[in-house]
C-alpha cells in the first residue's frame, strides 16, 4: 500500500479504489465477523465473549453474573461493534433449541422457540457451561497465539483461536452470511464425532463412506426426523440438501376424533409462526380435514402441537399436505464453509475432522513444550535446593555472614556452583522448608520431575504418542458430555408425489357423450326406491350431451381408457378432476391424446398389472380378444394399440378376467351367448381377436360381462325397463353362434332395445342408472324383479319425454334407503 506525505495529492482511478476498498471490506466481514474458524468453530464475537467470561471468572460452577457485565467487557476491550450484536450472539450461545451443546448457561429470559425475544441484558445472568470449559482448557499453557486488542492497549490481549478440545464446529454447527458467500453447517452428535475422530486417527485412509457409518447424519437440538438420502454428497463435497421433518404421532381424542400430535420440530422452525401458517391454510381451504389446532407445549423447549381432525378426514393425507405446505418439512441447505489458514474454504466431513485433529496436535505439542519448559525450570531449582540440603549448616553460615542478599547469592554461586536462579531460590527459601520432612518432599518432587521430563521428551519425539494423548482426551470428552441422538435418521425415500396428498376413497367416474370427464365421491348420491326420479348427476352442456360411460374406482388406482378405434390410454384416477355433482367436468382431450373423431368406449380401473390377470375385449361387431393385463402396464400418454379392428367395427367393452372364466355376450335385439373363455386363446396387444357371437342383420352387441354361475344377468333397456335373470337360464354354448333369447322379442317396441347388461354376483349391491339427460338413480338390486329370459322386466327409471337410458354402473355395498 502506498504511503503519502501529509498535504500531497495523488490521482487514483475510481475503479481501482472501489475494487480495493470493497475487497478490504469483504475480507474484513469474511474473516473478522461472519464465518467460523475451522479450528475452534467460533466466530470472532463468540470467541471474544467466551474469553471475556473466562477472564472475569464467569466459569462453570461459579456464580451467575449480569450479562450486562459481559457485554460491557467485550465492547470495552475486544469487539468494537454495537452492544446488540454482542448480546444477540451471547443469547444464541445459551439457547438449547439453537445450540446442540450450549456454551453459555443462562439464567432468566433468553427467548423461546416461538421467537419471543430475550429480556434486556441488564436483567439476565450467565456463566460458561461445563462443555464450554473444554474449549478453553489449557489456554494458559501457551497452546494458542494471543494478539493485541483492536486499540492495541498494553496488557490487553485476546486469543486468535481457542485450544478447543470440543470439536465445536461439527457438534454445534454454524450459520452466517458474509460478502459473496455464506456458511450453513448442521450440528452433530458429540459421541459420533468423537468416534469418527478416533477412527480417523487410527486409520488416516478412512473414507467418507466409512465415516458415514459412524456419523449417521446431523443431530439437531430440536430432534425431528432427518432423511439422509443425500448425506454422502453432503459429507463428501461439503454441499447438499438434508430434508428434515417434524416428529409426529397419531392419537385419539376423548371425543373419538383422530389427532396429529407434533412432538419435535425441524431445526430453526418458529413454532408460533408454524401454527399461524397452518391456520391460514385451513382458512384458505388449501388444507382440508383439520377441525382444531392448539398448542400444549410446556415452558421448557418441549413441543406438543395438537392438530385435531374432522371425523371424515384421513390422517395420513392431512399430514402429507402439512408436510408439503408448511415447515413441518424443511430442507437444510448444507454448505460446510469455514476459515482455513485465513481463507474461506468448503470442506468435506473428513477434511473438517482432519483440521480438528491437526489443531489438537498443535495444541498438545505446544502444551507439552510448555509443560516441559516449566518442568525443567522447576527441576533446575530443585537441583540447587538439593545441594543446599546436603550442606545445610554451611549454607546457613554463608547467608548469615553476607552483608546483603546479593552478596549471599554470589557467595552461594561460587561455593556450590549454582546459577543465579538457583541461588535466588535458596535465599528466598523459608526456614520451615529446611526440616527433614520438607527436604524429603523436595527430593521426591525432583525425582517425579525427572520422570515427567523424560515422558514429555518422549512425547515430543514421537508423534504417535501425541495422537494417543488426543484419543485419550477425546474419549474422556465423549464419556463426560456425549448423549443419545435427538434426531431420528431415516434412509428411505422421501419424495412425495401427488398421490400422497390425495385421500384414498371410492369415487364415481363419468364420461359424457361429448367427452367431458369427472370424478365424484360416492357420498354425493343417495339410495332410492325402484321407480324413483333420481338426482341430477350432471347438467347437460348441450341438448345432445349425456353421460355415456361410468364406473367406480379408488382414487389410488389406474384408469385405462379404451377407445372405439382400439387404442388404450392410462391415467391415475386421482388425475381426473374432482368436481361437484352438477358440474360437467373437463374435456377428456385435456387428459389423454385422443384423435379427432376418436371416442372412449370403456373405462377399466386397475389396482395391479399382472400376467395372471387378463383384459377381455368385445367389439360392436362381435369380435372377442383376451390379453394379459401386464401388457398394458407401460401405456404411454399418447396411447397404445389395444386391438386391431375391421372396417366399421368399434371396441366397446373391456372386462378383467382370470383367463378361465365363462363370458356372456348380449345383443341390442335380445340375443345372448354364453361360452367358456378358454375358447379364446391369449393374444398380444396388436391383434384382432376371434368371433364371439354371430349377429343377425342390423344387430349389434349391447353388452358383455364375465359369468358368475350363481349370479344373475341384469339387462336395462333404453326406455327404463330392467330385470334380473338367473344365470342358469343361459346354457353354455360354443363361441360364435347366434345364442338364445334374452328379452321378450314382442315387447321390444315398448321397452326399447337393450342398452346395458352386466352380471350381478351379489344382490346387496346397488344399481346406478344414468339417462341421456343427466338424471341418475341409485337403487338396491334387491328391488329389481327376477324373471326369466323371455320377459320384458319392470320399470326401473321413469323417464321424461324424449329422454332414454344411456348407461348403467354397479356400486358395491348397501346404504340406508331414503324415501
Amino acid at each position: 500500500m502506498a504511503v503519502f506525505e501529509p498535504g500531497q495529492i495523488h490521482p487514483i482511478e475510481l475503479e481501482a479504489e472501489m475494487r480495493a476498498s470493497y475487497m478490504d471490506y469483504a475480507m474484513s466481514v469474511i474473516i473478522s465477523r461472519a464465518l467460523p474458524d475451522i479450528r475452534d468453530g467460533l466466530k470472532p464475537a463468540q470467541r471474544r465473549i467466551l474469553w471475556a467470561m473466562l477472564d472475569t471468572g464467569m466459569t462453570a460452577g461459579a456464580r451467575y453474573q449480569k450479562c450486562a457485565a459481559v457485554v460491557g467487557e467485550v465492547l470495552g476491550k475486544y469487539h468494537p461493534h454495537g452492544d446488540s450484536a454482542v448480546y444477540d450472539t451471547l443469547v444464541r450461545l445459551a439457547q438449547p433449541w439453537v445450540m446442540r451443546y450450549p456454551l453459555i448457561d443462562g439464567q432468566g429470559n433468553f427467548g423461546s422457540v416461538d421467537g419471543d425475544p430475550p429480556a434486556a441484558y441488564r436483567y439476565t445472568e450467565a456463566r460458561m457451561t461445563a462443555v464450554a470449559m473444554s474449549l478453553v482448557d489449557d489456554i494458559e499453557k501457551d497452546t494458542v497465539d494471543f494478539g493485541p486488542n483492536f486499540a492495541n492497549v498494553p496488557g490487553v490481549r485476546e486469543p486468535s483461536v481457542m485450544p478447543s478440545l470440543l470439536p465445536n464446529l461439527l457438534v454445534n454447527g454454524a450459520s452466517g452470511i458474509a460478502v459473496g458467500m455464506a456458511t450453513n453447517i448442521p450440528p452433530h452428535n458429540l459421541g459420533e464425532i468423537c468416534d469418527a475422530v478416533v477412527r480417523l486417527i487410527d486409520d488416516p485412509d478412512t473414507t467418507t463412506e466409512d465415516l458415514i457409518r459412524i456419523v449417521k447424519g446431523p443431530d439437531f437440538p430440536t430432534g425431528g426426523i432427518v432423511y439422509t438420502r443425500d448425506i454422502a454428497n453432503v459429507y463428501g463435497t461439503g454441499r447438499g440438501r438434508i430434508v428434515m421433518r417434524a416428529q409426529v404421532d397419531f392419537e385419539e381424542s376423548k371425543s373419538g376424533r383422530e389427532q396429529i400430535i407434533v412432538r419435535e420440530l425441524p431445526y430453526q422452525v418458529n413454532k408460533s409462526r408454524l401454527m399461524q401458517t397452518i391456520a391460514e391454510l385451513v382458512n384458505d381451504r388449501k388444507i382440508d380435514g383439520i377441525a382444531d389446532l392448539h398448542d400444549e407445549s410446556g415452558r421448557e423447549e418441549k413441543v406438543r402441537i395438537v392438530i385435531e381432525l374432522k371425523a371424515n378426514a384421513r390422517p395420513h393425507t392431512v399430514l402429507n399436505n402439512l408436510y408439503k405446505h408448511t415447515q413441518l418439512q424443511m430442507t437444510f441447505g448444507a454448505l460446510m464453509l469455514a476459515i482455513v489458514d485465513g481463507r474461506p474454504q468448503v470442506l468435506s466431513l473428513k477434511a473438517m475432522l482432519q483440521h480438528y485433529i491437526s489443531h489438537r496436535r498443535n495444541v498438545v505439542t505446544r502444551r507439552t513444550r510448555h509443560e516441559l519448559t516449566t518442568a525443567r525450570e522447576r527441576a533446575h531449582i530443585l537441583e540447587g535446593l538439593t545441594k543446599v540440603l546436603d550442606n545445610l549448616d554451611e549454607t546457613i553460615a554463608i547467608i548469615r555472614g553476607a552483608q546483603d542478599e546479593k552478596s549471599a547469592q554470589t557467595a552461594l554461586e561460587q561455593r556450590f556452583e549454582l546459577t543465579e536462579r538457583q541461588s535466588k531460590a535458596i535465599v528466598d527459601l523459608r526456614l520451615g522448608r529446611l526440616t527433614r520432612l520438607e527436604s524429603g518432599k523436595l527430593r521426591e518432587e525432583y525425582e517425579e520431575l525427572i520422570k515427567k521430563i523424560a515422558q514429555l521428551e518422549d512425547l515430543l519425539a514421537n508423534p504417535r504418542l501425541i495422537d494417543g494423548v488426543i484419543k485419550d482426551e477425546v474419549t474422556n470428552l465423549r464419556r463426560r458430555f456425549a448423549d443419545p441422538r435427538r434426531s431420528e435418521v431415516r434412509h428411505d425415500e422421501l419424495e412425495m408425489n401427488e398421490e400422497d396428498l390425495i385421500p384414498q376413497e371410492q369415487v364415481f367416474v363419468t364420461l359424457t357423450h361429448r367427452g367431458y370427464i369427472k370424478r365424484m365421491s360416492l357420498d354425493n348420491y343417495r339410495a332410492q326406491h325402484r321407480g324413483g326420479k333420481g338426482v341430477v348427476g350432471a347438467r347437460r352442456s348441450t341438448d345432445e350431451d349425456y353421460i355415456e360411460h361410468s364406473t367406480t374406482a379408488s382414487t389410488h388406482s389406474d384408469m385405462l381408457f379404451f377407445t372405439n378405434r382400439g387404442r388404450v390410454f392410462r391415467l391415475r384416477t386421482h388425475e381426473i378432476p374432482d368436481v361437484k355433482r352438477q358440474a360437467k367436468g373437463i374435456p377428456i382431450i385435456n387428459l389423454i391424446e385422443v384423435d379427432q373423431g376418436e371416442k372412449v368406449t370403456a373405462l377399466i380401473d386397475m389396482e395391479v398389472f399382472s400376467d395372471e390377470q387378463y383384459l377381455v375385449m368385445v367389439t360392436k361387431l362381435g369380435q372377442i380378444k383376451k390379453t394379459p393385463a401386464a401388457a398394458y402396464a407401460a401405456v404411454r400418454r399418447n396411447g397404445l394399440i389395444a386391438i386391431n379392428l375391421q372396417d366399421d367395427d368399434e371396441l366397446n367393452w373391456v372386462r378383467r378376467s382370470s383367463g378361465g372364466n365363462e363370458v356372456l355376450v348380449v345383443t341390442r335385439r335380445g340375443k345372448g351367448s354364453r361360452f367358456t373363455e378358454k375358447e379364446v386363446r391369449p393374444m398380444g396387444r396388436d391383434t384382432m381377436g376371434v368371433g364371439a357371437i354371430r349377429l343377425r342383420k342390423g344387430d349389434e352387441v349391447a353388452g358383455f360381462d364375465i359369468v358368475n354361475p350363481d349370479g344373475h344377468v341384469l339387462v336395462i333397456t333404453e326406455n327404463g325397463f330392467g330385470k334380473l335373470t338367473p344365470m342358469s337360464d343361459y346354457p353354455v354354448k360354443s363361441r360364435n353362434i347366434q345364442g338364445v333369447y334374452t328379452v321378450d322379442q314382442t315387447a321390444i317396441p315398448k321397452i326399447g332395445e337393450i342398452v346395458g347388461m352386466r352380471v350381478v354376483e351379489d344382490l346387496s349391491e346397488e344399481l346406478m342408472v344414468i339417462s341421456t339427460s343427466g338424471q341418475v338413480i341409485r337403487i338396491p338390486l334387491e328391488q329389481v324383479r327376477i324373471s326369466g329370459r323371455q320377459t320384458r322386466g319392470v320399470i326401473i327409471m321413469r323417464l321424461d319425454d324424449g329422454d332414454r337410458v344411456a348407461s348403467i354402473a354397479g356400486v358395491g355395498g348397501v346404504v340406508a334407503l331414503e324415501a
